[in-house]
């Protein structure tokens, strides 16, 4: 009887024990949603962006997606949908990104016209700060792990107004996206910066296809914003692309 006794708590232990690992196991990943292209909005909320240009930002992409063509490139692909989420950024602070904006699918008139309520209302969630673009891109990268959707194409969208002046070093973060299969883009805003367009091409862009569009201001985002889509949804990719090279003149 004692040796008995004394089996009982071994195997009920087991029995936790196994219990315990089916519970704390990993669920199986859900069923991804085949996408022509996930694409990250990464936006500039830096000290630089004033509340007045943040506006034009948001009302410029919400007209984007109002845009015919924009809504005829991305029903017109091989699938007909594309997700799209927003990043708000500034600094290299851990409050200094933030999802405004979560992973949306967009397949139809209707869909951009709601994804563009929700933008033209954004609130600015990231209030002022340094420029770290190297950590925006990071940021962004990451969030394509938490989307529920799988996209032919990975993108990155970045737009802002100056260089990077934080200390994450911005070619390395671009290095890493590259390497997970992501395409990372550039809008310049050359309204403070002239030659911003420059410095993009050369730290920031990479990737399959990576360009870079100008806007001479905030005023001229809503155009510009509208054009890069176009191309972004458009776009088919290449093989390879060395990291900063620029197909503006294509």
């Amino acid at each position: 009887m004692t040796a008995f006794r004394r089996r009982i708590p071994a195997v009920l232990t087991a029995s936790a024990l196994a219990l315990a690992l089916c519970l704390s196991a990993p669920a199986a990943r859900a069923v991804q949603i085949p996408v022509d292209l996930e694409l990250v909005l990464a936006v500039d909320s830096s000290s630089s962006v004033d509340y007045d240009e943040f506006n034009l930002q948001a009302y410029g992409i919400a007209a984007a997606f109002r845009d015919a063509r924009v809504i005829e490139a991305i029903t017109s692909g091989g699938i007909g949908a594309i997700a799209v989420t927003l990043v708000q950024w500034a600094s290299a602070g851990t409050n200094a990104q933030h999802v405004s904006i979560g992973w949306t699918l967009i397949d139809s008139a209707e869909r951009a016209e709601a994804f563009a309520e929700t933008l033209q209302f954004m609130p600015r969630d990231v209030d002022g700060g340094g420029t770290s673009i190297g950590n925006a891109i990071r940021f962004s990268a990451a969030q394509f792990g938490t989307s529920p959707y799988e996209g032919f194409r990975q993108v990155i969208d970045v737009s802002g107004d100056g260089i990077d002046n934080q200390v994450d070093p911005v070619r390395e973060a671009r290095a890493e996206a590259i390497g997970q299969g992501i395409t990372i883009n550039g809008l310049t805003i050359l309204n403070e910066e002239p030659r911003l367009d420059e410095y993009y091409r050369r730290e920031v862009i990479g990737g399959p296809g990576a360009f870079v569009i100008e806007a001479k201001d905030y005023a001229d985002f809503s155009r510009a914003i509208r054009d890069k889509l176009l191309r972004e949804i458009s776009d088919v990719p290449m093989a390879s692309v060395p990291p900063g090279t620029s197909l503006a003149a294509r």
